[in-house]
């Protein structure tokens, strides 16, 4: 059996440097932050935390419904992931899809997009526009 050629559609890998990562969550939230804090993290997409160079910024913004937001337990991972040093884009109180009003909503995107440029030009000297 002949070695196959290399693909010749294949694109050269390129070395990317990333400066921050924003985790934007969904309703999972509550299901997702537990096994972020206790390191168990093995959903596909979102283990790239685990591998994050702590040295660099990482932004998150919680975005569940009211009940499972005020829950207790839901506070303590917050405090935990802010403990590991990431920042918190905190959620804002609104009518929700569910119908809840209250907290739980993401942050606008413009207060994600301008907390990212905030936090790069802190830790980077990045300019802000």
């Amino acid at each position: 059996m002949e070695p196959k050629a290399s693909c010749p559609t294949a694109a050269p890998l390129v070395e990317r440097k990333f400066h921050v990562l924003v985790g934007v969550t969904g309703s999972v939230a509550a299901l997702k932050s537990p096994l972020l804090v206790s390191k168990l993290l093995d959903i596909p997409g979102t283990c790239v935390i685990r591998a994050w160079d702590r040295s660099k910024p990482l932004l998150f913004c919680p975005a569940m419904n009211t009940t499972m937001w005020e829950h207790p337990i839901t506070a303590q991972q917050v405090d935990q992931l802010k403990a590991f040093g990431y920042v918190e884009i905190p959620c804002v109180a609104k009518k929700l899809v569910c119908g809840d009003e209250g907290l739980g909503a993401m942050a606008e995107v413009g207060t994600i997009v301008d907390k990212v440029k905030e936090v790069l030009f802190q830790h980077s000297g990045f300019q802000q526009s």
